[in-house]
């Protein structure tokens, strides 16, 4: 892995940016400014808040929230599936309990 950044421009909001970033992650970093830039839009387009630097706030905290939401979503998934998994093994155990006292 490379830790040598690259300047890569970025456009949100009709305006360029120059970010630094590792070649390897600029995909992402893209991919990120592409959705951070429909957000803003999004809040624009809705007309209830004005100004860039409140439109920036809003989207940031809409995305926040989305990623907690998810966050929370696969906490609960990988809980009920480590239960799952727990219980599979706890049935197995018995059965081969089982089968061990049916040979004595």
């Amino acid at each position: 892995m490379s830790a040598e950044s690259i300047p890569v421009t970025i456009k949100i909001m009709d305006k360029e940016f120059q970010v630094a970033c590792p070649a390897e992650e600029q995909a992402a970093l893209e991919e990120s400014a592409a959705l951070l830039n429909q957000h803003m839009k999004q809040v624009k387009d809705s007309g209830k808040v004005f100004g860039t630097d409140r439109i920036a706030i809003i989207a940031a905290l809409n995305l926040t929230h989305e990623l907690l939401q998810h966050k929370d979503e696969s906490r609960s998934f990988g809980k009920t599936f480590s239960e799952r998994i727990t219980a599979m093994q706890n049935k197995v155990e018995a059965a081969l309990q089982d089968t061990q006292q049916m040979e004595f």
